[in-house]
């Protein structure tokens, strides 16, 4: 079960690294659109470097942005209140936090099983996208791989919680 956790927890590093490579693409194609559009204004169309699919470039690396970083901090990014936590053991804490990793489970395998039906459904239709006519079923076939990534390493989390409160060795 570790070699499977290790396995899960390098792949959703690598994903994070991928987020983070997203992002920098996304920001370098905001800059350049606005440079382009710029310099097509300033020149009254004479010089034309503008591209098509700026916008889609943007949304859906936005979505892969998101969707990569979340495997890796889902168990890093909680916002614990102290307020009703603080008189709580570290154990019946440590349950807590297992029924909470067990509702991103949750989450993340209704949205993988949605995305798994949206795959059928673009395959069958052929829908692409707007400008660059990208198949819409990779799209949907890779954010069902990031959610279905979400909701086993939640899994995984709450199963390592939820031992560490009742006293088990994870």
């Amino acid at each position: 079960m570790k070699q499977i956790t290790r396995l899960v927890d390098a792949v959703a590093f690598w994903m994070q690294q991928l987020s983070g490579v997203l992002i920098v693409a996304m920001m370098v194609t905001v800059l350049l659109d606005v440079t382009t559009r710029f310099v097509f204004k300033v020149t009254d169309g004479g010089i034309d470097l503008t591209f098509i699919g700026g916008i889609e470039i943007i949304k859906y690396g936005l979505l892969f942005t998101i969707l990569f970083a979340l495997p890796y901090c889902v168990d890093r990014s909680q916002v614990v209140v102290d307020l009703f936590t603080e008189r709580l053991s570290d154990r019946k804490k440590s349950f807590l936090e297992g029924i909470y990793f067990l509702g991103y489970t949750l989450l993340g395998a209704g949205m993988t099983i949605r995305f798994y039906e949206a795959v059928h459904g673009a395959v069958m239709s052929g829908t692409t996208t707007q400008d660059l006519l990208i198949p819409m079923n990779y799209i949907y076939a890779l954010t069902m791989f990031a959610t279905g990534m979400l909701a086993i390493r939640a899994l995984l989390v709450a199963k390592q919680r939820l031992c560490t409160a009742m006293g088990f060795s994870a």
